[in-house]
């Protein structure tokens, strides 16, 4: 294995629901000369035995056990190990079309990229057996210089096309050339690819999608509370301020992306503070909710974001009134929605 064209490493943690399908979806690609490394980061439940039972039937795939330290950990330990040109990364409860590795590669290897950007789909079940897809792709496209890429980044941002790993395929040489790795953090994928496209230099993207992302489960990560939500996206807000600092870009276009993407995302944090699951008292969620309208990069925001739906706008009217009382019977409302409708709450998200 040491002309591996491609490491796919996969971290494991209570997904024994999904996980055979990821794998398969692995398994079955067109492109079969690549290496397959399992971290079972510490599962409690049969996941990890699972892998194992795939591994001994097929001499590609490694599976290495170890206490639990989260997805960055998985993921950093096996780019310590991997052997490939080229890295890709897989969430365990996801799965993949067929041609994927095979474009990717194909692609990379033409126009010699660093990195190559594809669309996908985002799946999100409202029931056990029925979903709602949700499609994101830009057109194909190889950047002719950092410039251009720098220059037109925003639109990749703008369709979450720059946020997930599991649609990029990674040069392994510039990984470690600039001494790459997960940050432990939660929610590490962004700080990742933010650290990987701060200055790279061969850029492609192609219009095809590949990757299922899986949306909606019970127990996804993504469902739940977290009460230092808004912490993290005032801090996802400071590192895209800074990387376009750093590219010395100030188009109007990139600062309207940053600002509107930002605000958005106020808007879920508003939610986030009013759902079910918050034990914060009702006095409190205002008082955190009345944190939040007057913090001044909302402001500003407000003043650089131009909504492109019917929908957005009116969620924004409560906070443009600073009006704490609007804001959290709004975020109910959304609350309410995002737990009993899941298909109607994606079909308005997808169109925001």
């Amino acid at each position: 294995m040491s002309d591996v064209k491609i490491s796919v490493i996969m971290p494991v943690y209570k997904v024994e629901k999904y996980i055979r399908k990821a794998i398969e979806s692995i398994q079955n690609q067109t492109f079969q000369d690549f290496e397959f490394l399992i971290i079972d980061d510490g599962t409690p439940d049969n996941s990890g035995k699972i892998c194992d039972e795939y591994a001994e039937k097929d001499s590609r795939i490694y599976v290495i056990h170890k206490e639990n330290a989260g997805a960055p950990s998985a993921r950093n330990t096996a780019m310590d190990i991997a052997k490939g040109k080229y890295y890709y990364f897989m969430d365990s409860d996801d799965w993949a079309e067929p041609t994927m590795l095979q474009d990717m590669y194909e692609l990379a290897e033409k126009h010699d990229l660093e990195l190559v950007v594809a669309g996908y789909y985002i799946d999100t079940y409202y029931d056990d057996h029925n979903y709602i897809t949700t499609e994101l792709s830009q057109p194909d496209q190889i950047f002719g210089s950092q410039q251009e890429f720098r220059e037109q980044a925003y639109r990749l941002f703008d369709l979450n096309l720059l946020y997930t790993p599991w649609n990029k395929l990674y040069s392994a040489k510039y990984i470690n050339d600039h001494n790459l790795r997960f940050s432990n953090t939660f929610w590490d994928d962004f700080p990742f690819n933010l650290s990987v496209i701060r200055d790279i230099e061969r850029v492609g993207v192609t219009s095809k999608k590949y990757y299922h992302f899986m949306r909606a489960r019970a127990e996804s990560e993504t469902t739940k509370y977290r009460s230092d939500m808004y912490q993290k996206r005032e801090e996802e807000h400071q590192w895209m301020l800074d990387l376009y600092k750093h590219w010395q870009i100030k188009d109007y276009k990139s600062m309207e992306m940053i600002h509107r993407r930002y605000i958005e995302r106020v808007v879920g944090c508003i939610e986030n503070v009013t759902t079910p699951n918050c034990t914060l008292s009702t006095a409190e969620k205002k008082a955190e909710i009345h944190k939040i309208l007057n913090n001044p990069n909302v402001t500003r925001a407000l003043r650089m974001a131009q909504p492109r739906s019917t929908y957005m706008k009116l969620m924004l009217k409560p906070i443009k009134w600073k009006n704490v009382n609007l804001a959290y019977m709004e975020g109910k409302f959304i609350s309410s929605i995002k737990q009993k409708n899941v298909k109607m709450f994606a079909s308005l998200k997808a169109k925001r």
